[in-house]
């Protein structure tokens, strides 16, 4: 196994990638300098970049995936394979990391909205919330996950499954994030 390989296993082991001592150790260096070397030349390949303070971050040779183009969901079309581009799905899916989470969803009230029992949904917390987003909130001690609305300036939820009613809070309500994405594995 060459030295990228181990850097790429250890960086899909751990989600991160490894410290220049974990990486002296792990590819067998004795100095620091020659970390270096080899970091500058995974940057060169776009293994890895820096980030603004200097951090190692996946580059787009890391963990993505090529985009080769687009399909058609109408009718069919003659199909032309072109690499667009590398795709990182953790950078397409959570641009705020610290504030991102995941979710799996349990119960069916979402389903006319396209999120399905066993989904997982990315969510994040923000400073405001508008009428219109699926969020997760916490209505009178329990959390649920439906469309934020207002009605006469009160909040409610609503479900997008016609067997569920809108829920109005009796005692206390507080949206704790908003859903930015749905991921679904076959």
């Amino acid at each position: 196994m060459d030295r990228k390989e181990k850097v790429v296993q250890f960086y899909e082991r751990h989600r991160r990638l490894p410290s220049y001592s974990e990486m002296m150790a792990l590819l067998g260096y004795k100095s620091k300098a020659a970390v270096h070397y080899f970091v500058d030349k995974l940057i060169e390949a776009g293994v890895v970049e820096k980030d603004a303070q200097g951090r190692l971050i996946p580059g787009h040779m890391l963990g993505g995936t090529k985009l080769l183009g687009l399909v058609e969901a109408g009718f069919p079309s003659a199909a032309e394979e072109e690499t667009l581009d590398v795709l990182n799905f953790d950078e397409f899916l959570v641009p705020n990391k610290e504030s991102t989470y995941i979710l799996k969803v349990k119960g069916d009230s979402m389903i006319d909205a396209g999120i399905c029992p066993g989904d997982m949904v990315v969510v994040e917390r923000r400073a405001q919330y508008k009428p219109g987003q699926i969020v997760i909130a916490m209505v009178d001690g329990e959390y649920t996950m439906k469309y934020y609305r207002e009605k006469d300036k009160k909040p409610y939820l609503e479900p997008a499954n016609e067997r569920y009613k809108p829920i109005y809070p009796k005692e206390s309500f507080s949206i704790e994030a908003v859903v930015t994405a749905v991921v679904r594995k076959y």
